[in-house]
């Protein structure tokens, strides 16, 4: 990887968690997506901003909430996706991944895959 192509990267961790109106409705942990398909878009939210709350709060660590919440499969890595750049992402994600500093967590933000919450990391 070039230098270049370095710099106009990102690194974050996310917690995903899907709802029925979520693109696909199964997950690592739900994997034939009994629960997802009856969660509420609301429910999801209310849930995952009481993680926020435990993580800003310093009840609970990031990556030990995306390890057992989180329905990506990033999960197993405490919810990190690793590098990546612009085009790569669902375009809200990008979005707000790119619009946060250095160890901030985002506000919920929406995507086809669900709602997600997201520390920058790099």
């Amino acid at each position: 990887m070039s230098s270049s192509t370095a710099a106009n990267q990102v690194r974050a961790s996310h917690i995903l968690i899907k709802h029925q109106g979520s693109r696909r409705k199964a997950s690592w942990k739900d994997p034939e997506g009994r629960v997802i398909s009856t969660t509420t878009r609301d429910a999801a939210v209310s849930q995952l901003k009481l993680l926020r709350d435990d993580i800003v709060s310093n009840k609970a660590k990031f990556d030990e909430v995306a390890s057992r919440y989180s329905d990506c499969s990033s999960a197993k890595r405490g919810g990190d996706l690793g590098p990546f750049g612009r085009g790569h992402m669902q375009k809200p994600f990008e979005d707000a991944t790119y619009n946060l500093k250095i160890g901030e967590i985002s506000d919920i933000v929406d995507t086809d895959s669900g709602v997600h919450i997201i520390m920058r990391t790099g």
